[in-house]
């Protein structure tokens, strides 16, 4: 993202902006998912804590098919409204097809009767990845305002 910082920092820097937002969003859709109701503690915190991994990956990657798109590391500063779509529409994409995937092929988690859907889809899941990316690339340029000051 940025020259003056190391690839390995900037990503270690996004992962904590991901992971954050994330663990936040599962922690408070948890309970719109059959898990909640099926398993103990223990495993309820497992699964929230493996999703926000998860998420990690899935905004690492839509940055990086953000940046791949606009030929820019730095997209966050110098395109962040065109490099952001770009984020969201490839992480609501992924997220959909996961979600369907995971719902009704594998049957790796379901959703209870409260999780509002759309096309088959939980929204919630959909919801997240218009809210992360933009706290991500908000708290980014943020860091970035306050290393220059």
């Amino acid at each position: 993202m940025d020259a003056k910082l190391g690839t390995i920092a900037c990503v270690g820097l996004l992962s904590a902006l991901a992971f954050v937002p994330s663990l936040a969003w599962e922690i408070s859709h948890a309970r719109l998912y059959t898990m909640w109701r099926e398993a103990d503690g223990l495993r309820i915190a497992w699964n929230i804590l493996h999703c926000s991994l998860g998420d990690v990956l899935i905004a690492l990657a839509a940055f990086a098919l953000a940046g791949l798109a606009l030929w820019r590391v730095d997209w966050p500063i110098s395109r962040p409204w065109t490099g952001g779509a770009i984020a969201v529409l490839g992480a609501v994409g992924f997220t959909a097809w996961s979600e369907l995937h995971n719902v009704y092929h594998t049957g790796a988690w379901g959703y209870t009767s409260e999780m509002p859907m759309i096309y088959g889809v939980g929204l919630s899941p959909l919801l997240q990845w218009l809210v992360v990316p933009a706290v991500m690339v908000l708290a980014y340029r943020a860091a970035r305002y306050h290393r220059s000051q």
